[in-house]
C-alpha cells in the first residue's frame, strides 16, 4: 500500500480526522491536542493530498476515498473509530458510517447536500483559489504576514481568518496548489449528491453529528445545512456561530465540544 502521511497521538478510543478537497491533515491542528487528552487521534493526508502520494488503486472522491480508508484502517488495526471529516472528508465520514466501519461520525460542512448550482459554485470557488495560489506565489507569501492580508485571502474558507497563523496559511495554500488528486476529486463531486430517500445504512445505529459554520460560503450554510436536516433527520445537527467552512481555527473549543458531545449520550 502507498505510504500515507499521518500522525498518531494520545491514547484511548480512536478518533480519525479526515480533511477535505485541497487540504491536509494539519487542518485539524487547533483541535488535535485537545482531542488527544482522552483519545488516540489519527490525522492523515488522503492519497494525492498533503504529503501522501497518489495511489493508482484509489478513485479520488468521497466514495472512492471511503473504500480506501476502510482498507487503511483495517491494515492499521483501527477498529470502529469515531471518524471526523471536513467538507469532502465529511462525505467520507458519512460513507464510513453508512457502511458500518465508523463507530461514530462527526461531519463538518460535508459535501453532498448541494443542488447543481451549489455544487458548481464550490467546484468553481476551489478551482479559482487553487489557480490564485499557483499564480501569485511570492505576493501571497508576503500578504499572509499581515492580518489584513489573511483576511482578504482566507475569508472564503475561514470565518475568522485572522486567527490562522501565517505559517499555517502558507502551508494551506501550498497544499491546495500542489495536490495532484485535486481535479479528479473535484470532478467526482458530480457523482456525490445526497437527497431525501438516500439509504442511510448503519448511520441510524450510531451517533451522527453534522455541524455547519454559519459563515460558510463555500458549502452555503443556509441552504445546505437545511438539506442535511431533510436527508438525515435522525442526526444531531449543530450550527457553529461565526465559523466558516473550515471552523477549527475559528473556534477550537466549540469544534472540540462538537466532536466529543456524542459521548455524553452513548
Amino acid at each position: 500500500m502507498t505510504r500515507i502521511s499521518h500522525s498518531r497521538r494520545g491514547t484511548g478510543p480512536p478518533i480519525v480526522l479526515v480533511h477535505g478537497l485541497g487540504s491536509r491533515h494539519q487542518l485539524f491542528a487547533p483541535v488535535q491536542d485537545r482531542l488527544a487528552a482522552e483519545h488516540e487521534v489519527i490525522a492523515l493526508d488522503l492519497p494525492g493530498f498533503g504529503d501522501s502520494p497518489m495511489d493508482p488503486d484509489v478513485t479520488p472522491g468521497p466514495r472512492g476515498y471511503a473504500d480506501w480508508l476502510t482498507r487503511w484502517l483495517a491494515d492499521n488495526d483501527i477498529t470502529r473509530p469515531h471518524v471526523v471529516g471536513s467538507s469532502m472528508g465529511g462525505g467520507i465520514a458519512l460513507e464510513l458510517g453508512r457502511a458500518g466501519v465508523a463507530g461514530a461520525v462527526t461531519a463538518f460542512s460535508p459535501v453532498g447536500f448541494y443542488g447543481t448550482t451549489g455544487r458548481r459554485w464550490v467546484q468553481g470557488l476551489l478551482t479559482g483559489l487553487r489557480a490564485a495560489t499557483r499564480g501569485a506565489g511570492p505576493v501571497l507569501d508576503r500578504a499572509v504576514e499581515h492580518r489584513a492580508g489573511r483576511a482578504v485571502l482566507l475569508s472564503a474558507m475561514f470565518g475568522r481568518p485572522g486567527r490562522v497563523t501565517p505559517q499555517a496559511a502558507r502551508l494551506d495554500m501550498a497544499g491546495l496548489a500542489g495536490a495532484p488528486a485535486f481535479a479528479a476529486a473535484r470532478d467526482d463531486f458530480d457523482n456525490y449528491v445526497l437527497a431525501p430517500g438516500h439509504d442511510p445504512g448503519a448511520l441510524t445505529r450510531i451517533p451522527v453529528t453534522i455541524a455547519w459554520g454559519t459563515r460558510d460560503i463555500a458549502l452555503v450554510h443556509r441552504t445546505q445545512s437545511a438539506r442535511a436536516r431533510e436527508v438525515f433527520p435522525f442526526a444531531h445537527h449543530v450550527d457553529l456561530p461565526g465559523c466558516g467552512h473550515l471552523p477549527f481555527s475559528d473556534d477550537p473549543d466549540l469544534c472540540t465540544r462538537t466532536i466529543l458531545d456524542h459521548e455524553a449520550t452513548t
